[in-house]
């Protein structure tokens, strides 16, 4: 199964990205939007061994350009800057000259050379990025009142409702180490990375080629794992950032605590991921929908992405339409492989479909359980041990109202 299993890690109550040892973070309004906090930052007292992954929309904005150029200089970053309100994205060159000049005068405000900061930028296509406010909102950074993951939580936001954080502690090598995270991501979000950005901090001393390969692996059942609204964003990106402050000896894969970190690492990026979920723009409800019983979890995850991508399941979910038929129906267009004469479905606790034929069930207690704020949907191929989670929500007309007035 997808989610994470035992739990070796300690929930930390009100944790954040500045949780975890040597991590200070802040936003403020430079006046990108007319009101809201709108440039957020995360510095670390040193170079952190860092990871990224990026969306896979060929239209990859500028920002992700030059993070990837800070990372791939010695795989650290010390310093990250986000703007919200306008994603630097089809942009051109002055769209990339203005995301290098982020870097570079946030680099001159915290005392790094450029390679050590990464930047990135979310909001409206296809608008240059107002540089004069962007400029004086670094140069106001240290002010009071300026400083605090809450401010810095609120700064990346866009059409969220909320604010989405997380921490959690471990033990490696006798050592309390910490991660901490934090995500904005309402709409255009779908598998395979979508309008959505998570900062991942710790304090942990990993190396830099297994922070790589951890962070693919997580992210292939997290982040990877969710949708809204089928549309995938140019601005994509999820970064990690370890900085040893904890004092452990060096993780690898080979390391006898691996296995505790990844799983501690998997439920902050799977916590973060839900959240999104659930925040989705207009939703009023998390679907969480599992499969097993297929050859290979990678066919689990077509089914279960099929599932929570369908207009109609999202639809039915909101209205609390106990309509089966649209789930099988996405199951057989997900192009696994299936015997649909083995098809078990569940609602929640209530079973609808058993080898493939409808079974008698209480619409009344169905649809109950559909007015639930999360709703689980079980669907068991009986063709194999593969399985997988996936998260995403239901679809309202408020999401129509949302995204139909979303520039003005």
């Amino acid at each position: 199964m997808q989610s994470v299993a035992s739990q070796q890690y300690q929930l930390v109550t009100d944790g954040n990205v500045t949780t975890p040892q040597g991590f200070t973070a802040g936003g403020l309004h430079c006046g990108i939007k007319k009101y809201k906090l709108d440039l957020g930052w995360i510095y670390s007292e040193v170079p952190a061994t860092t990871a990224g992954v990026y969306t896979t929309n060929q239209f990859q904005a500028p920002p992700l350009k030059v993070t990837k150029e800070s990372i791939a200089v010695e795989n650290k970053i010390q310093g990250i800057l986000v703007n919200s309100g306008v994603a630097n994205a089809c942009t051109g060159a002055e769209g990339l000259q203005n995301a290098y000049k982020m870097r570079e005068l946030f680099a001159k405000a915290i005392g790094v050379e450029d390679h050590l900061v990464a930047v990135t930028s979310t909001g409206v296509i296809g608008t240059q990025l107002p540089m004069g406010k962007i400029e004086s909102g670094i140069n106001e950074m240290n002010a009071t009142g300026n400083q605090g993951a809450e401010n810095f939580e609120k700064a990346i936001l866009t059409t969220d409702t909320c604010t989405k954080n997380i921490a959690v502690q471990i033990e490696i090598n006798g050592k309390k180490v910490t991660i901490g995270g934090a995500a904005k991501g309402s709409g255009m979000i779908h598998p395979n990375m979508a309008t959505m950005l998570a900062f991942v901090t710790t304090d942990v001393d990993v190396a830099d080629e297994s922070l790589s390969k951890a962070l693919k692996q997580v992210t292939n059942k997290t982040y990877n794992m969710i949708t809204v609204d089928g549309d995938s964003s140019t601005n994509d990106m999820v970064l990690v950032m370890a900085n040893g402050k904890a004092g452990n000896e060096t993780l690898t894969e080979q390391h006898p605590e691996w296995a505790t970190f990844i799983q501690a690492l998997e439920f902050v990026c799977q916590t973060l991921a839900k959240k999104i979920a659930r925040d989705g723009e207009g939703a009023t409800k998390l679907l969480e929908v599992h499969v097993k019983g297929t050859e290979t979890d990678e066919g689990a995850r077509k089914i279960s992405k099929a599932i929570i991508s369908s207009n109609l399941v999202k639809t039915a979910i909101y209205g609390a339409d106990p309509n089966w038929g649209r789930i099988v129906c996405a199951v057989g267009y997900s192009e696994e492989p299936i015997d649909p004469d083995k098809i078990i479905v569940s609602l929640g606790p209530i079973k609808v479909v058993e080898n493939g034929l409808p079974l008698f069930f209480s619409e009344e207690d169905a649809t109950d359980y559909l007015h639930s704020e999360t709703v689980q949907i079980f669907v068991d191929l009986q063709q194999g041990e593969g399985s997988a989670v996936a998260w995403g929500c239901d679809l309202t007309y408020d999401y129509v109202k949302i995204n139909a007035s979303y520039r003005t």
